[in-house]
């Protein structure tokens, strides 16, 4: 029987986080709206499926822009009551920050806190291919940690 030594290297060898990688622990489900539909139904799709932005897209699945909870809130403050029946073209955030799928986890969770905002949507070659937030940013890399530290302490066990 033949063994092999453990070395730093081979015990804590890991790739790179990156877009691709946390995006494959995801459903694959991209959320959107379209740009003529309602504020209102904006809201009504945020609260059914629990999340905090839609990506907003043409018919052919083009994005066109981002609508987040804080573009509502911001507009509800400024327009009281008039809100819920402007179009989310009104609305949106059409100078979308966008990130691709070989992009490091830590860049974009940089990018993501200097740029003060929590959704940022992957875009390959001009096509939507999901949405990261920096909850899930944050929540990959910290399983990258532990399972890093599991690698260091098993390596320190023998």
């Amino acid at each position: 029987m033949r063994t092999h030594s453990q070395t730093i290297s081979s015990n804590t060898a890991q790739e790179e986080g990156t877009v691709q990688r946390l995006l494959a622990t995801k459903s694959g489900d991209i959320i959107s709206i379209l740009p003529q539909d309602t504020v209102s139904k904006a809201v009504g799709i945020l609260k059914e499926k629990r999340i905090g932005a839609l990506v907003v897209t043409d018919e052919a699945g083009a994005l066109k822009g981002i609508l987040s909870e804080r573009d509502i809130v911001r507009k509800l403050a400024e327009t009281p009551g008039q809100t819920l029946p402007q179009t989310v073209e009104e609305n949106m955030t059409s100078k979308v920050v966008t990130c691709s799928p070989s992009d490091s986890l830590v860049d974009v969770l940089k990018r993501m806190i200097d740029g003060r905002f929590r959704h940022m949507p992957v875009v390959e070659n001009d096509r939507l291919c999901g949405m990261v937030t920096i909850g899930d940013v944050v929540q990959f890399r910290l399983s990258e940690l532990e399972h890093e530290a599991l690698q260091l302490k098993q390596m320190i066990v023998g």
